[in-house]
């Protein structure tokens, strides 16, 4: 039994699995003809460290996003996709993503992809994608990079 998915959720860090994750995003969108919801959280966590933190920095940060994420959004317009939006949010990219954004967009399907970490940080501090896919309410489709795929066989 398929399922059928009309509200889709891609987080986008900027990441090699997180742009094949968009890729894979397009053409499942495409195929269940479902809205497309970009998704880029800023961890402001990073920022609570730096001793001489600056608002501008965040204000940097908050602009280079926007300016990626208009990029992919208009990738997905180029590519069919009929609904479609982004937006950009700040806190904890795990919970953000895995509660939040899932209950505001009613999320069906959110594609994310795999992490870049070692063993070792997933250990200290786990990954978003695993996060997501024990929290969130919906479904979960990672996407790994061909490398990964090899690897895992």
């Amino acid at each position: 039994m398929l399922q059928d998915y009309s509200q889709i959720m891609i987080p986008i860090d900027g990441s090699k699995n997180s742009k094949l994750a968009f890729n894979k995003s397009i053409e499942v969108a495409k195929h269940n003809d479902a809205d497309l919801h970009i998704v880029h959280v800023i961890d402001t966590r990073s920022f609570t460290n730096l001793a001489n933190f600056d608002s501008s920095m965040l204000d940097d940060v908050t602009s280079r996003v926007k300016s990626s994420l208009e990029k992919y959004l208009k990738k997905a317009q180029d590519a069919g996709i009929k609904n479609v939006d982004y937006t950009i949010e700040y806190g904890a990219p795990k919970s953000i993503i895995s509660r939040d954004l899932v209950d505001r967009f009613d999320t069906d399907l959110i594609i994310i992809g795999a992490n870049g970490q070692s063993a070792a940080e997933r250990l200290l501090i786990g990954s978003v994608a695993s996060y997501v896919t024990r929290v969130a309410e919906c479904d979960v489709l990672i996407v790994k990079s061909d490398l990964d795929n090899k690897v895992q066989k």
